[in-house]
């Protein structure tokens, strides 16, 4: 089985230092000098020196990485437990509520959960203001469940929730944009030089080490394999799946406690997709179905190996619905708007769903699969109802392309350049989170121990 590339580390830059021990490297560095005065006496053993100088520069960032980490299991101490019993009663919705169905609500005392320029682990892609716009009401609305409240997310008791446990995001650069709002809420309450992010091929992990805890996420755009899956370079024309193969996936997947999928923009290009034929040996052996029956193909394999290898007793599986893609301004009273550019406010006439053409075959189709589920209960969380209104919140002009900021001349030409299926951060995708960390509190086993905190529901406000 081919090991993953090395990864690679960044620390918080407003994080200062700790100092660290030398001692595991400095007994690295003493081996490495004694194997190669040994070599100058033996042929077999220049050999042996030679392979592990080789696996030294392949893995020596997991090396260290494992160093630093064993370093900090003795050098400090976990975080304490979060006394909840002092607490106000942990308000949760009724499990029946419909969290989707609801309105925004204008709100810059709560908001943001967090400043952009205080969570240094956002990638420019969604520092909407960093990168040059001008306006920042997209961060002060609330969302609101018409029959029900959201409990505000409060980030110690989720982070005692994932004490010793792993979370991982699934699937495109949207369940990406979520896994960065779920850092950024809770590293707030993490020690300084404790948090750590590190990118290992298509997984990336967020480390809270006093924790022991991991927020991770893993580029896989189909879930299936395809042609798409390396994660730096994906830009395809022509995109191809293998609706039948997921194991080189899946394998990232298994031992995790929280599993959270996505996949829906990638299938968006064209009304077919090519299909690699099963027993062929290169992409262009492929041939073209209906979209809607490859997605099927997709989710029954998807399906099928959750029944069989995930243990429902550990580990909770979520699925996110579909985030809309702002393209058709008139749609929302806009006839001379240009994408989702210049918009400040969402739609707010909450009487008439917005038509935004998005295919609900899929969403349907994820729908009746999750809840033919038995073995391996799967939780569908509704975000496409709420994000529809949000046309205001996308990173639009202000991100990135081939990772540079966009020039004056691309500015210029917004009907190719704006990106309206990102969010800006804190953003929309922090409200996706409320609504998983409302989710994941009403399943954790910390609410049926013997001396639960109590759990009350409020009504929805007047």
């Amino acid at each position: 089985m081919a090991k993953p590339p090395p990864p690679t580390a960044t620390t918080s830059p407003s994080d200062p230092p700790l100092p660290k021990p030398s001692r595991p490297l400095g007994l690295l560095s003493s081996s490495a000098r004694s194997l190669l005065a040994a070599a100058r006496r033996s042929p077999v053993t220049t050999l042996v020196v030679a392979f592990f100088l080789l696996a030294l520069f392949m893995y020596g960032e997991d090396v260290r990485t494992i160093a630093e980490l064993s370093i900090d299991d003795y050098l400090y101490p976990d975080a304490d437990l979060y006394n909840v019993s002092g607490l106000p009663p942990l308000v949760l919705p009724p499990p029946t509520c419909d969290l989707s169905d609801g309105r925004w609500v204008f709100d810059n005392v709560s908001l943001p959960a967090y400043r952009e320029k205080e969570c240094t682990f956002l990638t420019k892609q969604v520092t909407c203001l960093a990168n040059g716009r001008p306006d920042d009401t997209w961060q002060y609305w609330r969302w609101q469940p018409n029959e029900c409240s959201l409990p505000t997310f409060d980030a110690r008791r989720f982070m005692e929730t994932m004490r010793g446990k792993r979370l991982m995001f699934v699937g495109d650069s949207l369940n990406r944009n979520q896994w960065e709002s779920l850092v950024c809420l809770v590293q707030p309450i993490l020690s300084k030089g404790r948090k750590k992010i590190v990118k290992r091929g298509s997984l990336t992990i967020f480390h809270a080490k006093e924790y022991r805890a991991t927020i991770e996420f893993y580029w896989a755009p189909f879930l299936v394999e395809s042609n798409s899956d390396n994660p730096k370079i994906h830009s395809i024309e022509h995109r191809i799946i293998r609706p039948d193969r997921i194991e080189g996936h899946a394998k990232y997947w298994k031992d995790v406690d929280y599993l959270i999928f996505n996949t829906y923009i990638w299938w968006m290009n064209t009304a077919d997709m090519k299909v690699r034929r099963p027993d062929s040996r290169f992409w262009s052996q492929h041939d073209e179905v209906p979209r809607i029956e490859a997605y099927g193909r997709v989710f029954k394999t998807w399906s099928e190996w959750l029944n069989n290898n995930i243990d429902p007793a550990r580990t909770s599986v979520f699925f996110m619905t579909i985030s809309p893609l702002h393209i058709s301004p008139k749609n929302w009273g806009n006839p001379e708007g240009i994408r989702c550019v210049k918009e400040t406010l969402p739609y707010q006439n909450y009487s008439q769903p917005l038509d935004l053409y998005h295919d609900m075959r899929m969403f349907d189709l994820v729908v009746k699969v999750a809840s033919s589920m038995d073995k391996v209960p799967v939780t569908v969380i509704n975000i496409t109802r709420m994000s529809d209104y949000r046309k205001d919140a996308h990173t639009s002009l202000y991100s990135i392309r081939q990772g540079k900021l966009l020039t004056p001349k691309q500015k210029a030409d917004p009907e190719k350049f704006a990106d309206c299926i990102h969010w800006c951060l804190p953003g929309v995708p922090d409200v996706w989170n409320q609504i998983l960390y409302t989710r994941i509190l009403l399943k954790s086993s910390w609410h049926s121990n013997s001396a639960p905190p109590p759990l009350q529901s409020l009504p929805p406000p007047q």
